[in-house]
């Protein structure tokens, strides 16, 4: 056990075989034995040695938890549920074996088996847990099952009566079981009884969580529409924290609700179960102002009283009536709680929500008049005013913000814009000096002028001005140097450096950006989408693999958590666990990696290192089966990565983000049925079998044609819906979700190319099962698709010529799209060669029978039918079209190798000295990306002509 858990296990292996020697039936050196086979990657041998141990039904402690150790690592732990269910047949009373059991079932999802088991627990040992993980159980079958109607009227009444019965005899316990009973009784949707178990003696035990109790109560209220206890609840916790934001908004809500209904205060009795209600606007102002009159004595300044006044003016002016109640002018307000909070960061997102209160025409005045007031100072009279403290710093960033988002930026000319991002990188540098003694994981104080500056680049450069991006880079890169933890530098950077094709620099700035846990599902889709596509091959398996090794080891650990969410009573979060395993299971991202990551395999290795056949075996692949979600995809990803302060109308948008969905999908649809139908062509393996024989029609082959044919007129719908959707012609904003690769796909004639081999692929099909007599025109169908497929190679190999970096008027140009049909061609010409090497295995034995004829009949000359003179022209013509194209790449290696950057006379004399040395490193990054690009894509054609040569026949 020992070697194990040093990873040595080779040696653990030959001690377990000593031991085995002298004692053969001792189970646990089996199992350690099993454990060490396993790791060096003998699974079978180790399956094998597994399985008979438990055949024998183990019951000692050291071979259970073994065994459980090893299945686990074999990923198999429904064989746990086995193990366990034979120890508790033998030893019936074991508390220990039973739990076991119970967390075995765990493990797999069997809720009724748990259920059964947590009442076996309580029985031999009479504790309060176990007879609640019984109860959970019935909750989460009612939660997993299909039939709403099911978990309505069996499940949770069952589980209701579980825990009455409980409550009955007095034995609730702990603070985890009223919280299943709460839990119970809102799924069941009786919010009365929730209410009453929590305002009652019961809801006493609720107190690890601030406030528990007063929340839940809130909850209820408000499905029950108590607008009076709402309001007063509200109202009684704000007297106590005027801070606290949701209760604001509760307040307000409560407060119109009760005007809507016209509710007035019964004269005699209470106003409500919580006390006083407030219920008119009257009211409502007094108390906003009490609040801030309030925090002017207290000792800290709270936010939360202005924030509620500029809130309550919002809702007025959106019913139509503000400026009878004397609430202020907004504008006031807002430069008021700007003198008061300016200098914090939060104060312009606070003030963001509410900047739509303010007339446009009133927005450069209110820039003006917070800007008066911050303290900033000139060192000579023509020079820009600077801050002499952090604290003037923050206000000035503040009002720099707000002017980005009330647009004042945008409206500028260009000269304006350029002599904004001169001042905004002067404030940048001088801030520097503030943040001397900043840790390298601290963020420079200044930081946020950098990235405004760059922002007003990015226009610059959506507007045609191309050198305002290589300007972005240097300023990003420059930044960084500054601040090597600054993740909204990363991310940006990332976004240009994939726009303008260089994918290189990429890989290194998101691993910097250390992604945890559940960002390879929200940010992953920043380097997935553009890993593959700009040909840096070993890169995008890289960057697969890190999405994927998460996506699978959630499967994992999500178990673990519920276990321990048991272990320990914590039984509100269970069905959150087993939501955050279904989100990430339906994930459009883990689809996409899974998709790509399986094509670029095939792409990389299939008849190169592998057979197309075993790579697929490998791979488990089949053109039957669909292993994507479609109906409950979901978009996980965070396109609000980037910080944007963009007005509304340039930002993202709801539509924007709807629209990219089902861009993403149209062109997932794509991508998976290109990999089945790939995945098809094995199957239409060639077999020798008698003409004309009924049951060669019967057994498989011809059904898989079938599915062929049907796959392929599912990729024709899924282009359709594809071409309809591009011709909406949607721009995302440059920050927003990036554009699919489904509009080069369409429009270089990749597409077109592939279909037509897939079609290529059913006629062969059908000159194999016919034969060659009385097939003239078949034949001449498949000559000319020959011709028709070479004809589009030639024309998409002709859409990559060009230089991927030009140099004009002293800056350089990308074009990324050159690269990016390169790659495409790359895998055209590859599903080219699967199909070609399907064509050869039909017609090699065609021609071997032929000769045959031949010997027998003395003939010299029977006549070859015209296919084999079709097929051998296409495969000549397809390996000369791929040498052109290796000494296209090889030309284009050369030129990017000569591009001399040192000779761009960089002749914008904006740019600094210091600047200048950025502005190479980024012109240096982006060449080499370029370079490494096309040398790998020229690789991998290298390895895809040797393939050719081999079709000869």
């Amino acid at each position: 056990a020992d070697y194990l858990d040093n990873g040595n296990n080779k040696m653990a292996i030959q001690q377990a075989d000593k031991l085995l020697k002298k004692h053969k039936d001792l189970h646990c050196a089996k199992v350690l034995k099993a454990i060490g086979l396993q790791r060096t990657g003998k699974q079978d041998e180790a399956y094998a040695l597994a399985q008979e141990v438990a055949a024998l039904e183990p019951t000692d402690d050291n071979s259970l938890q073994a065994l459980t150790i090893l299945y686990r690592e074999m990923h198999r732990p429904e064989l746990v549920t086995k193990l366990y269910e034979a120890a508790v047949k033998k030893v019936p009373n074991s508390e220990e074996y039973h739990s076991h059991l119970f967390m075995a079932y765990a493990r797999v999802g069997e809720y009724k088996k748990m259920q059964q088991a947590g009442m076996a627990l309580y029985k031999i040992v009479p504790k309060n847990p176990y007879y609640f993980w019984s109860v959970m159980s019935l909750i989460m079958q009612s939660i997993s099952a299909q039939d709403e109607n099911l978990s309505k009227t069996m499940f949770l009444p069952l589980a209701e009566r579980m825990v009455e019965k409980m409550v009955k005899e007095d034995k609730i316990e702990a603070e985890a079981e009223v919280e299943l009973y709460y839990m119970i009784l809102e799924r069941l949707e009786k919010y009365k009884e929730a209410l009453d178990v929590v305002r009652g003696k019961l809801g006493e035990k609720l107190t690890s969580e601030l406030q528990s109790r007063e929340n839940k109560c809130m909850a209820m209220y408000k499905k029950l529409h108590r607008w009076p206890e709402c309001n007063a609840l509200a109202r009684r916790l704000l007297l106590k924290n005027s801070d606290d934001w949701q209760f604001y908004i509760t307040y307000f809500d409560s407060v119109f609700q009760l005007i809507d209904e016209s509710w007035t205060p019964p004269a005699e009795e209470e106003h409500s179960l919580e006390g006083e209600v407030h219920c008119s606007i009257e009211q409502a102002v007094d108390f906003i102002e009490e609040r801030i009159r309030e925090e002017s004595k207290s000792s800290r300044p709270l936010r939360g009283p202005y924030l509620a006044k500029l809130e309550l003016i919002r809702r007025l002016r959106h019913r139509g009536c503000n400026d009878e109640y004397k609430l202020g002018d907004p504008e006031e307000l807002m430069f008021q709680y700007f003198k008061k909070f300016g200098d914090k960061p939060c104060c312009f997102t606070d003030l963001k929500v509410f900047v739509d209160l303010l007339p446009p025409s009133q927005y450069t005045k209110f820039i003006r008049q917070l800007l008066d007031v911050i303290p900033l100072a000139a060192a000579a009279e023509n020079e820009v005013a600077l801050p002499g403290d952090i604290k003037a710093l923050q206000q000035h960033l503040c009002v720099v913000q707000l002017s980005r988002l009330l647009g004042i930026y945008h409206a500028m000319e260009k000269k304006q814009k350029l002599a904004v991002v001169r001042e905004l990188m002067l404030r940048y540098r001088h801030g520097l000096e503030f943040g001397k003694s900043c840790l390298k994981t601290e963020l420079q104080f200044s930081d946020y002028y950098c990235l405004l500056a760059v922002h007003l680049l990015l226009d610059l450069w959506l507007e045609g001005e191309e050198a305002a991006v290589w300007q972005c880079l240097t300023l990003l890169e420059e930044g960084l140097s500054h601040s090597p933890s600054n993740a909204q530098f990363k991310l940006l950077l990332i976004r240009i450096y994939c726009r303008l094709g260089a994918f290189e620099p990429v890989s290194e700035l998101y691993s910097s950006l250390d992604a945890k846990h559940i960002q390879h599902d929200t940010i992953g889709y920043l380097l997935t989408r553009y890993a593959g596509s700009l040909g840096h091959y070993a890169a995008a398996s890289q960057s697969c693999n890190f999405a994927l090794r998460f996506f699978h080891s959630n499967q994992k650990d999500t178990s673990e958590y519920i276990i321990q969410a048991y272990k320990y009573g914590a039984f509100e979060k269970i069905p959150e666990f087993i939501a955050f395993r279904n989100r990430l299971n339906s994930s459009l991202h883990f689809a996409q990696v899974r998709t790509e990551r399986m094509l670029l395999d095939l792409l990389l290795e299939a008849n190169i290192s592998t057979s197309l056949e075993e790579s697929i075996k490998s791979m488990s692949l089949s053109p039957e089966e669909d292993d994507i979600p479609w109906k409950d995809l979901r978009d996980n990803r965070d396109l609000t990565v980037l910080f944007s302060w963009d007005p509304k109308d340039r930002d993202i948008s709801e539509e924007h983000r709807k629209l990219s969905l089902e861009e993403e999908t149209l062109w997932l649809r794509i991508r998976s049925l290109t990999l089945r139908l790939v995945s098809g062509l094995p199957t239409l393996g060639h077999t020798i079998q008698p003409k004309n024989s009924e049951k060669s029609a019967e057994n498989g082959v011809s059904s898989k044609i079938d599915t062929i044919r049907a796959l392929l007129q599912q990729l024709e719908a899924a282009v359709d819906s594809g071409k309809k959707f591009l011709e909406q012609k949607i721009q995302y904003p440059v920050l927003g979700p990036p554009p699919t690769r489904m509009a080069g796909f369409l429009s270089n004639g990749s597409c077109q190319c592939q279909t037509s081999l897939f079609y290529l692929v059913s006629d062969i099909y059908e000159l194999d099962t016919n034969g060659l007599e009385d097939s003239a025109e078949i034949q001449e169908r498949i000559g000319n698709s020959f011709k028709s497929i070479v004809e589009r190679l030639t024309d998409l190999f002709n859409k990559c010529k060009g230089d991927l970096i030009e140099v004009r008027d002293g800056t350089l140009k990308t074009h990324p799209s050159l690269l990016e049909n390169l790659v495409f061609f790359v895998e055209t010409i590859s599903i080219a060669l699967w199909v070609s090497s399907y064509c050869d295995s039909v017609l090699r034995p065609f021609k071997s029978n032929l000769q045959k004829k031949k010997k027998k009949k003395k003939e010299s000359s029977v006549a070859m039918p015209p296919v084999f003179t079709h097929f051998l022209d296409y495969v000549t013509e397809l390996q000369t079209l791929t040498s052109n194209v290796i000494d296209h790449i090889k030309g284009l290696e050369i030129i990017l190798a000569a591009l001399k950057l040192e000779d761009l006379s960089l002749k914008d004399t904006l740019l600094l000295q210091e600047e200048k040395k950025f502005t190479k490193t980024v012109q240096g990054k982006v060449q080499s990306s370029y370079h490494h690009s096309v040398q790998e894509i020229g690789e991998l054609l290298k390895k895809r002509l040797d393939t050719i040569k081999k079709l000869k026949i």
